[in-house]
């Protein structure tokens, strides 16, 4: 049974802490033998990733055959059911739509003072998707990674996945092709994120890495950045869904399920305003979690997760939502955008009683790579922005520096800069 909490009972407040607070994957502390294995990759470059991918995914490997083929890539197309294939491009094509509209335009101007301003946007040079294999490979996470990378116009964009006993998932091979992608390597783990970042006699450096990936490649990602860039730290899935007693509890139960079967540290949430609604959305939740294939992981998700909390009117909820900053919030409730205009805090928001988190993750188009653990708080989804970088444009003429240079050298000085300021005043014309 999930925890239920109601706004109303005298120990809200510190349940509501405990709920906030709470840590959803345990204590694992990895950053020595994480440390070891970069410190390696960087020492021994190929050798060191051969010897760990030998050992952790348990196949033979060379540096001959560190890198997917074309035909390999081409062969796994042809494995995969045409059907899905279709659905993989039909995913691709609203992807790249939504992506291609968040390209920015460059700002050039000339200020009072005769100063041209501005900034233009670059895209990274070489970007680096790391990919889960095993169970969590999810060829969905290949289009949001590398989509957006392509649209920025990242001229090289590399993709690591772990082949476990040598095999790597044919429809990860399938999307990665549907994007654009052609470099391919079969490693994985922190020996794949040091390799990306420090580059190794087969694998060039990346300038940023991005992707999900288990403790160790979280980790491996926390220690080379600031070597190279990363998007996120990613936590545990989690989704929120506010619904009043007018949706059909059936509903309700699969969208909280749909985050549950992710993961066994996985968040679902419920807030009504209902506990007889409550109630019929519990009994469904347990009559469909017994008929799903992951049942194990959905019901320990939600035994130990899953939370229902029941408030006098929605209103009392919105300040909720904002401190929870969840990474998926559905709004099945009337007037549901009026409703999202109140949120500040979430990586993506699900309009109305006919827009079921999944639809965000396969084929809305905006990205399902979001902040969690409450990290929607500061930041947001993967996009195309994070594939680029943003350089200022400052141009004056001989005017426009004698305009504005004494008090340059005024504030140079007030620093202690003498050089700064002699830069300027060397320039300057004399004053007559």
């Amino acid at each position: 049974m999930s925890k239920r909490l109601k706004t109303t009972d005298s120990n809200f407040t510190s349940q509501f802490d405990d709920l906030v607070s709470a840590k959803r994957e345990a204590d694992s502390d990895v950053s020595d033998s994480v440390k070891q294995i970069i410190s390696d990759v960087k020492e021994r470059g190929d050798e060191a990733v051969i010897q760990y991918t030998r050992q952790f995914d348990r196949f033979e490997i060379s540096g001959n055959n560190l890198r997917v083929s074309i035909n390999d890539i081409e062969k796994a197309e042809e494995s995969c059911d045409s059907e899905t294939v279709r659905a993989l491009k039909h995913a691709a094509e609203r992807i790249r739509d939504f992506h291609s509209r968040q390209l920015p335009d460059n700002l050039d101007y000339v200020d009072s003072k005769g100063i041209r301003l501005g900034y233009r946007w670059t895209p990274l040079g070489a970007a680096g998707l790391y990919v889960p294999g095993g169970t969590a490979a999810y060829p969905s996470s290949v289009l949001m990674n590398a989509i957006p990378a392509m649209v920025a116009g990242v001229k090289r964009v590399v993709m690591v996945v772990p082949a476990t006993e040598g095999v790597i998932n044919p429809y990860v091979l399938a999307a990665a092709k549907i994007s654009g992608v052609q470099e391919i390597y079969r490693i994985g783990g922190a020996q794949a994120v040091a390799a990306l970042a420090f580059g190794t006699e087969s694998i060039k450096a990346v300038d940023k890495i991005v992707g999900p990936g288990n403790i160790y490649v979280a980790t491996a990602k926390q220690q080379v950045f600031g070597v190279v860039g990363i998007d996120m730290i990613a936590g545990p899935s989690e989704i929120l869904v506010v619904a009043d007693d007018k949706n059909d509890p059936n509903w309700i139960a699969a969208d909280l399920l749909s985050q549950a079967e992710h993961d066994a540290s996985a968040q679902s949430i419920l807030i009504t305003n209902s506990s007889a609604f409550a109630d019929s959305v519990e009994a469904a939740l347990l009559q469909q979690l017994f008929e799903l294939p992951r049942k194990e992981t959905a019901e320990a998700s939600w035994s130990t997760h899953g939370t229902i909390i029941i408030v006098d009117n929605f209103d009392d909820a919105v300040p909720l939502i904002d401190r929870l900053a969840p990474e998926h919030l559905e709004l099945a409730v009337e007037e549901a955008d009026e409703f999202a205009g109140k949120i500040n805090n979430a990586g993506a928001i699900f309009v109305g009683r006919f827009t079921p988190e999944a639809v965000g993750d396969y084929l809305a188009g905006p990205n399902h790579v979001l902040p969690t653990a409450r990290s929607a708080r500061f930041s947001s989804g993967l996009g195309v922005l994070d594939f680029m970088k943003r350089s200022s444009i400052v141009s004056c003429d001989e005017n426009s520096l004698n305009d504005i240079g004494s008090d340059i050298i005024t504030l140079a000085n007030a620093e202690g800069l003498d050089a700064h300021a002699r830069s300027v005043g060397i320039r300057m014309k004399p004053k007559s």
